[in-house]
């Protein structure tokens, strides 16, 4: 019935189309394949934890900071982690301070708080197993929550203190595991 004609031949659509897979492809060219550690760090496959020392007066902190970091190591999974005499980095942490400040204040009082912001400080070293006298990074990370004062402060300090040693860990992995 009707001829529909063609305006452009198969052959001329090729070039075109090659161009445009090419310059498709180009934009994945910084894309690296392989590990995000950073270059001094290339060389550890696996990390040792060791207790978290506190310096805080805080009771048990030190355990949630420990199970927090093999959390946070487990959960990135650049490293294995390991016993002492099978990992070619030590993890050393020490819990130094906890601060809390005032955010929000009643009306009335202003002394009063009805929300407060609770920091959580760790500082880090990681070490070669066979040197332990070798640096191989260090750092300090800080981990911040926010809460609201109910009756029961005391259940409100420790509810926050999971998440604010949480966010500190998570910052510490995540700084000798990815460079930032």
């Amino acid at each position: 019935m009707f001829k529909v004609p063609r305006i452009a031949s198969r052959n001329g659509l090729l070039p075109i189309l090659g161009a445009i897979s090419i310059f498709s492809l180009t934009s994945c060219s910084g894309y690296r394949w392989g590990s995000a550690k950073p270059e001094h760090l290339a060389g550890i496959n696996s990390v040792c934890v060791a207790v978290v020392k506190n310096s805080t007066q805080i009771p048990r902190a030190a355990a949630l900071a420990t199970n927090s970091i093999a959390d946070a190591l487990t959960r990135d999974g650049t490293y294995r982690m390991a016993t002492l005499d099978r990992a070619d980095a030590h993890l050393q942490a020490e819990l130094k301070k906890i601060e809390y400040l005032q955010v929000r204040s009643t009306r009335e009082d202003a002394l009063r708080s009805e929300e407060l912001e609770m920091k959580a400080h760790l500082v880090w070293v990681l070490v070669d197993t066979d040197n332990p006298t070798k640096i191989l990074a260090r750092g300090n990370a800080t981990g911040t929550t926010r809460f609201f004062v109910d009756p029961n402060l005391q259940t409100a300090r420790q509810s926050a203190l999971v998440d604010s040693i949480k966010r500190a860990t998570d910052s510490m992995i995540a700084r000798f595991a990815s460079g930032f």
